[in-house]
């Protein structure tokens, strides 16, 4: 088993690719074959497997999320921290803080187009702590 704490300063709301840096975490393991998990130490930032060749993939998917739960909703009562607070909490639970990623041959599987993202639902940047795991 191995265990790593990564760090990343986000610029704001958007979508951040750490695969490589959960891939050097696997590769420095030993382990040949078993299980990565990947998770995020944050109430308002989430983590997601999508597809790493277009990024609009990534901007409408902001795009459907703002829709989804726009900032400033008169509906919450959460903004001690602004209009973006409460509703970068929702995106969190609606979405993943941990992700489970199959290891094999001492890498990661992932699928042909997928990469791993941060993805930071408050406006302005923030430091996100994400723990990377892997059994074998």
């Amino acid at each position: 088993m191995k265990q790593d704490s990564l760090e990343l300063a986000t610029r704001g709301r958007g979508s951040y690719d750490i695969t490589e840096r959960v891939a050097a975490v696997v590769s420095g393991s030993g382990v040949q074959a078993g299980l990565c998990h990947v998770f995020v130490h944050h109430t308002s930032a989430s983590l997601m497997l999508c597809e790493n060749a277009d990024p609009d993939v990534r901007r409408d998917l902001e795009a459907f999320m703002a829709r989804l739960v726009p900032d400033g909703d008169p509906l919450f009562r959460h903004t001690a921290e602004g209009p973006d607070d409460m509703p970068a909490h929702v995106r969190t639970v609606l979405t993943q803080t941990g992700l489970a990623i199959p290891v094999r041959d001492g890498r990661l599987a992932l699928g042909t187009w997928q990469g791993i993202y941060l993805w930071e639902h408050r406006t302005r940047g923030h430091r996100r702590r994400i723990t990377v795991t892997v059994v074998g």
